[in-house]
């Protein structure tokens, strides 16, 4: 149809022609305006819906315009990806002299895996890494004897302030008679 309606007039129609539930038009128009199917336009006080057969033609011209062209695309993408091919066999074919290289090439990388192993196995004797170790462990010395230190102050400080004896403070907060600073 080439006519404009309201949405009254198209909640009265749609029942009868198109056999749809009169409270379920103005979703279903609604839904074709979002699509793009129909247009709508307020005037005034009034909401006007239409859909030209001319829009769903041109419509679809441009969309197959867009098309071809997407295909044009990708016809010169392929084109130019089976020249780059060609570009990249050019000096690659299959010759004994290449296949004993390709050869060569994938012991070398075999035995390249082997060394890396090799080498892990030996890595705890690394010198980078048992300088590490030795930063490492004078680090945990140093703290050691810092929370010894702390130990011993608040022993002290406990001692003078309530009177205990040093082995009754030891033995009340489990604190060993051999504590001492390591060295």
């Amino acid at each position: 149809m080439k006519d404009v309606f309201q949405l009254k007039d198209l909640e009265k129609i749609a029942p009868k022609e198109k056999g749809i539930i009169s409270q379920s038009v103005k979703e279903v128009t609604q839904s074709l305006v979002d699509d793009g199917l129909i247009d709508t336009d307020k005037i005034g006080t009034s909401v006007y819906f239409w859909a030209f057969p001319s829009k769903a033609v041109n419509n679809r011209k441009r969309k197959l315009e867009d098309l071809k062209k997407q295909i044009d695309e990708a016809k010169k993408k392929l084109k130019s990806l089976n020249e780059a091919v060609t570009k990249a066999q050019i000096g690659r074919e299959d010759t004994e002299h290449r296949t004993k290289l390709l050869k060569e090439v994938n012991l070398a990388e075999k035995e390249k895996e082997e060394l890396k192993g090799e080498i892990q196995k030996y890595k705890d004797s690394d010198p980078e890494v048992l300088e590490g170790l030795k930063k490492q462990t004078e680090m945990a010395k140093e703290a050691t004897n810092r929370w010894t230190d702390n130990i011993f102050s608040i022993k002290s400080w406990c001692k003078k302030k309530f009177f205990i004896e040093e082995s009754v403070l030891n033995k009340q907060f489990c604190i060993p008679e051999e504590l001492d600073y390591v060295e």
